[in-house]
Formats: structure tokens, sequence, C-alpha cells
């Protein structure tokens, strides 16, 4: 078979190009087609359980509102990140932002109260403001129920705040399970440990598992969509070994697999784990998320609605 060279038109949607990409086949280019593909079927296929698995600064990058309203239009059951991830998405929430364009050296921004991820940068008076409210937030907590697993903890976060663009509040609302097992090591499990010196506030990390050999088990298939890799990676493939693993998955990592870290992992390895089913379908894009996963969602809905 031939590769077909790609063709752009004037005025040509999203899906269009992604499908001239198909036509090449090859290459980034074929993944990514590959993966659009893949991400149409999963979602739209109601006896598929999608776990979407959020690692690296993806709400401070910019895909906060992506994320939201996939799980507001019922395309994403689970959903696994980072602690820094959910403290993102709280500060926004909180009347923080996310800001870009700074000159300064890193000393500099010290000296100014600014935090920098790549070329990312956060207030420190953002931060105060978010130490603040969640403060307030864990004793309500706290005074209804003090001991919790973590994703009955994230919900009640959920639960008690109101704003229509924070990925922890809508899936409060659609019942969607955020997990994230390592939520300590982030500034919402800073404020934690800290709350937790004077008040009793027990988080039960086995819990969660209970909860999620439920859904794995209750599921006809289920299909991971990875960002980035780290511990949400694992926890996602990871929970599914119990019924020999994933039936499909897409990736997206910029990690490289020489060193034999798991970001990197081509998923195909995941199958000498039983975290991905033999014959399961697997596609990995190495590339940034933030350019990505944009172009796949808008791809994969503009495919739905065709």
């Amino acid at each position: 078979m031939k590769i077909n060279h790609m063709k752009i038109d004037p005025g040509m949607t999203t899906l269009q190009l992604i499908e001239e990409m198909g036509k090449s086949g090859v290459l980034g280019a074929g993944r990514m087609y590959r993966a659009t593909e893949l991400l149409a079927e999963v979602i739209s296929d109601e006896e598929t359980t999608v776990f979407l698995s959020i690692a690296g600064p993806m709400v401070p990058g910019g895909l906060r509102k992506i994320i939201r309203d996939l799980i507001a239009d019922g395309h994403v059951d689970v959903v696994i990140t980072s602690g820094a991830n959910l403290t993102h998405d709280l500060l926004e929430t909180f009347g923080g932002s996310h800001y870009r364009e700074h000159d300064e050296t890193d000393e500099e921004l010290c000296q100014m109260g600014m935090g920098r991820i790549g070329d990312v940068y956060t207030k420190a008076q953002d931060f105060e403001v978010f130490e603040k409210k969640i403060s307030t937030l864990l004793e309500e907590i706290a005074q209804k129920n003090n001991q919790l697993n973590i994703r009955e903890f994230i919900t009640e976060i959920g639960n008690s705040i109101q704003d229509p663009e924070s990925i922890v509040c809508t899936a409060a609302e659609k019942n969607v399970p955020i997990y994230a097992p390592g939520i300590i090591d982030s500034m919402l499990g800073l404020q934690l440990w800290m709350f937790t010196q004077e008040n009793q506030l027990t988080l039960d990390a086995p819990g969660d598992m209970h909860e999620l050999s439920d859904i794995v088990y209750s599921s006809k298939k289920v299909a991971t969509v990875i960002l980035g890799g780290g511990l949400p990676k694992h926890y996602a493939l990871a929970s599914n070994i119990l019924t020999g693993g994933v039936d499909a998955a897409i990736q997206v990592t910029l990690d490289r697999s020489e060193a034999g870290s798991l970001g990197g992992a081509p998923l195909e390895e995941a199958k000498s784990w039983a975290k991905a089913k033999c014959g399961s379908k697997l596609v990995t894009v190495i590339g940034d998320a933030t350019i990505i996963f944009p172009l796949m969602v808008a791809g994969a809905r503009e495919k739905l609605d065709k």
C-alpha cells in the first residue's frame, strides 16, 4: 500500500486534517489518526468504561475546560490524576489564575512571589487564597466525616464548591469518580497534612481499590486514555489487572522508553503484565499532550457529530 501525501485545503475542519494524516498513515501523523479514531470509538461505545489518566501540568497547560467538558458530556467514566492537577483546578475555582509571558529570571520570580512551570506562571497570593479556602473546606468535611477514602474526599470537595468550569465540581455533579493515589504530593496534600496536625481527618488509600475493583469487574470493556505517565498511568492500568487488562488504550507522552520508565513504556509492554489484554487496541502518540489531545478530542467529537 502506498503512502498518500497529505493535502491541506482552505477551510478544512480538524477532522478533515486528521483524516489527511490517516491517508499518509505513517509516523506521528498515522498515530494521530489512529488515536483519534480509537478515541471516537471508545467514547461512543456504551459498553466501554473510559478511564482518563492525567499526569503533568494539564490544568495549568490549558486543558481544564476540555477535560471538564468530556466529563460533563458523559465521555469519561473514571478520572485518575495527580494532586497537583486537582490543586490547580481548585486554584482557579477560588479565583486564582495561571499566567504567561514573564521575562524575569527564576531568582527574580521567587522575589516577586511567583512560581514557574515551564512557561506557565503562578502567583503566591493566589495560593494564599487557595490555602485559606481549602482549610475552610477541610473543616467542613471533617465535621461531617473524618474518615474517608481519597475518592470520597475529592467528591466532598466537589460537592462543596460551585464552579461550572471546575473538573472536581463537574465530576461530583456527574457522579464521575476522581482517584488521586499520590494526592499527598501536592499543595492540596500539604494543606491536608497541616490540617491533620490539629484535627482528625484520615484518608484511606486502599479503600479506593474496593471501588475501582467493583468498576473494573462490572465493566464489559475498559479503555484508558493516558496523558503523560507517572502514578496516574500505572494506577489506571494496574487496576485492570484484576480482569486481565484493558481492552483499549491511547497514550500521549513525551517520555522515552530507553530508561525503562513507566511514562515512556510502550503500551504493548503492558500486555506482559496483564495490564492490557492480548488483542487489545493500543495507540501511542509521542508528543506534547497540550497540542495533541485538543486536536484528538476535536476530531473525535466531529466524527461523532457526523
